[in-house]
């Protein structure tokens, strides 16, 4: 099954929520970058909260990024992804490697550590809209939920899990996004605590065969579960030769000449999708005139 994400409203439109199915991307991920398990738990759960986070932007230019500064072994990450269902990212250091926690699973929070989470948004405006929260657990999920109750004022659960396999591809990926409105009644707001308190995780019900819709109604349980939207996701990079070359051109004729004096082809090398593009001394030349 391709990767896919669902929107959905619930008792009558007081939950918004937000479910998707990322193993095909997670892994795309983890071959480009060749991360290492915990890096790929890690950038897999931000790429999916991410990419259900970009589904919530308005225009068709607008733009998600969100980045995770920490003091753990991973140092960071950068996730960019915008309202079409395009996502992309990379870690500082792919190869971290950590003994499991004391739970037996993958130690994300103990590779990302203690640090902030930065969300920016960039609508069109003079200047984007940033949102910062200090890192919770480093596990991703609660990190972004904290963000969105204290940025955003949205009283949210967010679930976010990666399964791997004996040979460290990804076997499952995916999440949820739950918010209250603010008209949510007291009973609305017992019940999704009830169900939430009851749900496993989100690679249990992804490997036990649930679908994203499946997923939801786990999660909401008899709150009249409406889907509104159905979306294709995926690891994308926008990068291309003609995007370099104007990157080059903005730092300036002083540092473009320096480059020519060296003699040397100029390598550029694309954080998001390791692609290089190559730049002669001709080329360089003609960026300066």
């Amino acid at each position: 099954m391709s990767d896919y994400m669902v929107r959905a409203m619930a008792a009558d439109a007081q939950i918004r929520a937000f479910a998707a199915t990322t193993r095909e991307l997670v892994e795309e991920m983890r071959q480009i970058h060749n991360t290492s398990p915990v890096v790929t738990a890690a950038l897999g759960r931000l790429l999916t909260g991410s990419v259900m986070m970009g589904s919530m932007l308005k225009g068709e230019e607008d733009l998600l990024t969100i980045q995770v500064k920490g003091d753990g072994p991973l140092q960071g990450m950068t996730v960019t992804a915008d309202g079409e269902g395009n996502v992309k990212g990379y870690a500082n250091e792919p190869q971290v490697i950590l003994p499991a926690n004391a739970a037996g699973k993958l130690d994300v929070g103990g590779a990302v550590g203690n640090g902030y989470l930065s969300v920016i948004k960039d609508m069109g405006l003079k200047e984007p809209y940033i949102g910062q929260t200090a890192l919770q657990t480093g596990e991703i999920a609660d990190d972004l939920t904290y963000y969105f109750v204290t940025s955003e004022q949205v009283p949210s659960s967010v679930g976010l899990g990666v399964l791997m396999e004996r040979d460290n591809t990804v076997k499952q990926a995916g999440g949820f996004i739950l918010q209250l409105m603010p008209f949510a009644t007291e009973e609305v707001i017992r019940t999704l605590e009830d169900n939430l308190s009851k749900f496993s995780s989100v690679t249990a019900a992804l490997d036990a065969g649930n679908t994203p819709e499946q997923m939801l109604q786990m999660l909401l349980g008899n709150l009249d579960v409406q889907v509104t939207d159905t979306m294709g996701v995926r690891y994308a990079c926008n990068c291309s030769k003609e995007r370099v070359h104007r990157a080059i051109v903005s730092i300036g004729k002083k540092d473009i000449q320096e480059m020519i004096e060296e003699g040397k082809e100029v390598e550029v090398n694309c954080h998001f999708c390791n692609k290089r593009y190559s730049f002669s001394v001709d080329e360089l030349e003609k960026m300066l005139d």
